[in-house]
């Protein structure tokens, strides 16, 4: 069974009858009036029946735990004892099997030590739901009679915090615009919930929410995140914490927001199955199944249409909400909320779609102020295959933050020396500076390799003398002087990015700083870091850098005059080829490429090219026989920088999934990553010979012709492998669909006759 039709929540409903009248409770004041129907109370045997199915089902797909979750109608009218009898009935089949998240969703109004000492018992977690102040909570929360329910609740929350705080999950707070959102927020946060959870109003577009402007609840909603992001988010809040999550590629945590299938199966009183009971709000009879804990296996009933059509992901959307940008935090909103009685069913945007939007926009641009946070427009925007410039600055902006991260763990973990405190001292002082002595990919590389590196118990990292030529490099760059004890390694001091210092007979040496100088003693002269231009554009070729040999291929040592005048001269041709016809991809390149490595040709004399994962900015070529070749190499390589930098800070894929698919572009099978690297990258591929095709030249033509005709059906096919995988995150769903786009908007002509 996929894993998006596994069920890992189940919500048991103890008690089908409430003691509040709430005007806006979807369970009977909305259109499914099943209730009536239904047995009040859940029996033993019809709570063991569902354990065993539960326990079925999780013993078969392996999974290590469940969320149980009691509610009603109000489980408490149950009463303790017979609470007490259900709990023992629900807990023996699943003991042993996986572990069990226990909880309970209550009014409160008839909670006390009784319930609360049997689910101390049986670790059950209670939500309680509060609307806010009293004004706000007696607007819907009231008894038959009119009477307020405020004072029996708020005494059942001071109950779990005083006096039972290990069993105290949070409160549950229906949106209502017409209360004031800061009084309604500070009232919640007083009672010191563990965390807070928003809940739109069940609404569907036959049945409309009422609201005086197109956004009324997204407004009242953004009041309401400013605060608590002011307030440096005192209390987990789900829906806004959601919103955080789902933009950089992680998990939803409420049903309302993200693209992940829905894993959550109701069980009612007399053991029938059913849907989400949101969909009570949607028509008579939506939730249900028409199968039961006694005659059906919970496989049976992810079997049913109407879990499968909530399963499908970006796919089952309907083209407003797939073409949307923010979709993969969105989700579509609340499966019911879509529904109109038009035909359509739920082939619809939410109810609640401008406020959606709003919120969400204005959630991200909040939290796209922090350098280090990568916001989904620039995912996005990578996620054509091109990436426009202002998205790559951004991108290498949240880069230089990672750099200096772990710069700062290798500092930490290596033995106390001059050159970390030197480092310390001028990045905190000279912020600018020690960034640009940062910038070259390899110092990236070497961080990440050192903190990989095995080492003894209680061992230092040794830096290899790279934090004291940082150093001395952030003191020349903010002009201010320095001297320190610098490794030679290898005969020489290396600077990186700048180039090596000739050191014969010592292991170590000092270097001054001075008026933005470097002055290393007993050093012949720098062989400098040369660089190849193309009009304004210009990028290190480093043949030197020690940490610069961790691509595919060796690095090439020292290139002669000859070959470094090769490079330049193809180089030219390249840039000006990829300028012309390739001119989407230029910007992206020029903001971040800063380097280049020359490797080693194989003796076969073929292409072949690496990007290093760790070292932003660089590519790795070996000197192909023609500058169009080279042109390719760096479209081809760039594209897997791009991605890379992606994956640092957006999570695209699930990381367990270990299983391996068909690239097909090689012979052995890939992990998901390298089929989205490899996908990705052959965009860029199959583009470039696709404008070939328009060559005047019949012979070129035709060659980039054979070439188009292999790579862009390979493409195509493996960004469809991508989807089919189950295991893309919301945020991955977007940018493989993007992906996919880019490759069908193409006007592809038609395949070469055959000779």
């Amino acid at each position: 069974m996929p894993p998006s039709t596994l069920f890992r929540q189940f919500v048991l409903k103890v008690h089908s009858r409430c003691d509040l009248a709430c005007d806006h409770c979807y369970v009977y004041e909305h259109a499914d009036q099943s209730w009536r129907g239904r047995t009040a109370r859940m029996t033993a045997g019809t709570m063991e029946r569902a354990a065993r199915r539960i326990a079925e089902h999780a013993r078969e797909h392996g999974l290590a735990e469940v969320c149980l979750v009691l509610h009603g109608g109000e489980p408490l009218l149950a009463g303790p004892d017979h609470l007490g009898v259900l709990l023992t009935a629900l807990r023996e089949p699943l003991r042993g099997v996986c572990d069990t998240d226990l909880r309970i969703h209550t009014n409160g109004v008839l909670l006390d030590r009784r319930f609360c000492d049997l689910f101390r018992e049986h670790g059950v977690k209670v939500g309680i739901s509060l609307d806010g102040d009293r004004a706000a909570n007696d607007r819907h929360r009231r008894y038959r009679d009119g009477r307020s329910s405020y004072d029996k609740v708020v005494r059942a929350i001071d109950l779990l915090r005083t006096g039972y705080p290990d069993l105290y999950s949070g409160l549950l707070c229906t949106i209502d615009i017409a209360n004031d959102p800061i009084a309604v927020y500070e009232a919640l946060v007083a009672h010191e919930p563990p965390a807070i959870d928003f809940l739109w109003p069940h609404h569907t577009w036959d049945r409309p929410p009422s609201r005086p402007s197109p956004t009324a609840y997204a407004d009242w909603l953004r009041t309401i995140a400013d605060r608590w992001l002011d307030g440096g988010r005192p209390v987990p809040v789900r829906m806004f914490d959601s919103i955080l999550s789902t933009s950089r590629g992680g998990p939803s945590f409420t049903e309302s927001l993200g693209l992940e299938a829905s894993d959550l199966l109701v069980v009612e009183t007399d053991g029938e199955y059913e849907q989400a009971d949101s969909l009570k709000t949607a028509f008579d009879g939506a939730p249900e199944t028409g199968l039961d804990v006694f005659r059906h296996s919970i496989d049976e009933v992810a079997r049913h249409a109407g879990i499968g059509a909530r399963q499908g992901g970006l796919a089952a959307l309907c083209d407003t909400c797939r073409e949307c940008p923010v979709v993969a935090t969105c989700g579509g909103g609340l499966f019911a909320h879509r529904y109109r009685g038009d035909g359509s069913g739920f082939a619809n945007p939410s109810a609640y779609c401008d406020d959606l939007f709003a919120l969400i926009d204005h959630v991200q641009r909040r939290i796209a102020r922090s350098p280090q946070h990568l916001p989904p427009a620039v995912v996005r925007s990578v996620a054509t295959g091109h990436g426009d410039r202002a998205a790559i600055a951004r991108v290498g902006t949240a880069q230089a933050i990672g750099r200096r991260s772990l710069v700062a763990a290798v500092g930490a973990a290596c033995a106390p020396s001059a050159a970390w405190e030197a480092v310390k001292h001028l990045g905190a002082a000279h912020p600018d500076a020690y960034d640009r002595a940062l910038a070259h990919p390899y110092v990236r590389a070497w961080a990440v390799e050192r903190l990989r590196a095995p080492r003894p118990r209680g061992g230092a990292v040794s830096d290899d003398g790279l934090l004291a030529t940082v150093a001395c490099l952030t003191a020349a760059q903010a002009v201010e002087d320095l001297t320190l004890d610098v490794p030679v390694r290898g005969g020489a001091v290396h600077f990186p990015g700048i180039g090596r210092y000739p050191v014969p007979g010592r292991r170590d040496t000092a270097v001054r700083v001075s008026a933005g100088g470097l002055d290393v003693a007993g050093a012949g002269p720098l062989e400098p870091v040369r660089r190849l231009t193309a009009g304004t554009f210009t990028v290190a070729l480093d043949d030197l850098d020690p940490f610069r040999d961790c691509h595919d291929w060796p690095a090439a040592g020292r290139l002669d005059a000859r070959r470094f005048a090769r490079w330049q001269g193809f180089f030219d041709e390249a840039w000006t080829l990829l300028e012309k016809e390739y001119a989407e991809y230029a910007p992206a390149i020029a903001e971040a490429l800063t380097t280049i490595v020359p490797l080693d040709p194989p003796a076969s004399g073929a292409s072949v090219s690496s990007a290093a994962r760790d070292a932003y900015g660089s590519v790795g070529i070996a000197l192909p026989d023609s500058p169009a070749m080279l042109c390719l190499l760096i479209l081809h390589e760039f594209q897997h920088v791009k991605l890379g930098a992606i994956l640092d800070f957006a999570d695209l894929y699930d990381t367990r999934d270990d299983r391996l698919y068909h690239a097909p572009w090689r012979q052995d099978p890939r992990p998901l990553e390298g089929l989205l690297q490899g996908t990705y990258a052959h965009i860029a591929v199959a583009d470039f010979w696709l404008r070939r095709t328009r060559s005047p030249e019949p012979d070129a033509a035709a060659e980039a012709a054979r070439h188009f005709g292999d790579w862009y059906p390979k493409t195509l096919t493996a960004t469809r492998t991508l989807q089919e995988s189950g295991s893309l995150t919301g945020l991955g769903e977007q940018f493989v669909a993007s992906m996919r786009r880019t490759l069908e908007s193409w006007d592809v002509p038609p395949p070469p006759p055959n000779r």
